[in-house]
């Protein structure tokens, strides 16, 4: 998946937005504030999402393309390596999954506000 697939892809979710809070190099996806996906763009073909702390080591465990997420808690966060043989599909169910976790520690009130963010599932 190509780096602007990914990030079409991330900004159709319910209320996601973009930034780059870490410098210009960096393209951080949130949802209702809360970073779910980070995306390098020095080259280095790293995007790092959140996960469930089991399903992490599962992934890693599974694809070699995926690993903790460098500078980021390894417990919650892995980082996919996208010029690897990661299918499409399962990198868009991983940022479903990012988006889903993040989603639950938002608010009550954000959550019933906003029932399209609760509505993402396919978690992989």
């Amino acid at each position: 998946m190509d780096i602007e697939s990914l990030r079409e892809y991330c900004l159709s979710l319910p209320l996601t937005t973009e930034d780059s809070a870490f410098g210009e190099g960096i393209l951080l996806f949130r949802v209702g504030g809360r970073i779910f996906g980070c995306l390098s763009l020095d080259g280095d073909d790293y995007f790092a999402l959140k996960c469930n702390p089991e399903y992490a080591i599962e992934l890693r465990e599974t694809h070699e393309e995926i690993d903790g997420a460098y500078h980021w808690n390894k417990k919650y966060w892995n980082q996919l390596r996208l010029s690897g043989s990661l299918p499409d599909e399962l990198i868009k169910s991983l940022i479903r999954h990012s988006y889903s976790e993040v989603v639950k520690k938002l608010t009550k009130r954000m959550r019933t506000e906003h029932p399209e963010i609760t509505e993402i599932h396919g978690e992989a």
